[in-house]
């Protein structure tokens, strides 16, 4: 985070609010600049670079009431440099309980499950019209499963500039097993949110109050969001799992196997892509290994299947 852009992300929300915003810290986030105050959340990114904050701009007003935290401004600011892009919102009620849901009990674990997945039936039930149905479907290069031969082909890909050997011939197996196990095309039926994982959560006193983040949102199948949710529970994943299970009357079978080709799909994409960077391996890239690695020979997805 940059000096100049918490300057920037202050300005907004002083113009926005009609008033000095409060004390702002700086949150994590790979993609944007973001800075949270009492009541004000600020996003900003240099204009010159990824449109995906226009994408969740295009879809906040439209998104069904009480689904996320309320659009206040969003446009160009040109004071300062470099010019960014922005977006300034409401600040939910809570605090999101973190992927993994660290320091979450298992009761706790299951009932704010209940609540997202709730919130996301309503997100799948929504039929968007017009601008918001058109943003939803323009293309997206979001690395998650499309279908068999395009798995396939990211699998080829990954091979190629798998040069040093550091994917073990295993693993790239046991990718291909997975891929050739697919369906042959994902469906794009229903509007998803496709980072829904416990960091885009807030929650207070025990009830999830916002589902946050739509730069990803597009048009594809619930399973996309089940994978996320479901991935990113921690010691949790085995109730998070029978929670969807049981509120989708999906088989856990089913759930496992469409969680799997999604995760085959997201680390190809992500491993490739950190392997034609020049350098050193980043920790990004080591930790997606170590997720192939558990993904294929620790059959995560199966280990506790019954």
């Amino acid at each position: 985070m940059s000096a100049e852009h918490g300057r920037q992300a202050r300005d907004i929300a002083t113009a926005v609010l009609g008033r000095d915003p409060g004390p702002m810290t700086a949150a994590d986030s790979d993609s944007h600049h973001v800075y949270v105050g009492p009541d004000v959340v600020v996003k900003v990114i240099d204009a010159a670079r990824h449109s995906r904050l226009d994408r969740e701009i295009a879809l906040a007003p439209h998104l069904p009431a009480g689904l996320t935290a309320p659009l206040l401004a969003s446009g160009l600011w040109q004071q300062g440099t470099p010019e960014v892009r922005y977006a300034c919102y409401a600040r939910a009620r809570g605090t999101t309980p973190g992927m993994g849901l660290p320091g979450v009990d298992g009761a706790t674990a299951r009932l704010l499950a209940e609540q997202v997945v709730q919130r996301l039936g309503e997100l799948h039930r929504w039929v968007p019209a017009g601008q918001a149905g058109q943003t939803l479907r323009e293309p997206l290069d979001h690395g998650g499963f499309v279908g068999r031969a395009a798995l396939l082909a990211e699998i080829d890909a990954l091979a190629v500039v798998n040069r040093d050997g550091i994917v073990p011939a295993r693993l790239l197996t046991g990718l291909t097993a997975i891929a050739e196990r697919a369906p042959l095309r994902a469906q794009v039926t229903v509007p998803v949110h496709a980072d829904c994982h416990w960091g885009n959560w807030p929650a207070c006193d025990g009830s999830v109050t916002a589902l946050l983040d739509f730069e990803w949102a597009r048009f594809g199948e619930p399973a996309d969001d089940w994978f996320f949710l479901i991935r990113f529970s921690g010691r949790h994943r085995e109730a998070v799992l029978d929670v969807i299970a049981r509120a989708t009357a999906t088989s856990e079978e089913t759930l496992r196997a469409e969680c799997e080709v999604r995760e085959a799909s997201h680390l190809a994409s992500d491993i490739r892509i950190g392997l034609q960077r020049p350098g050193a391996l980043s920790p990004t890239t080591v930790d997606r290994l170590d997720a192939l690695d558990d993904l294929i020979i620790g059959r995560s997805w199966w280990r506790q299947a019954g």
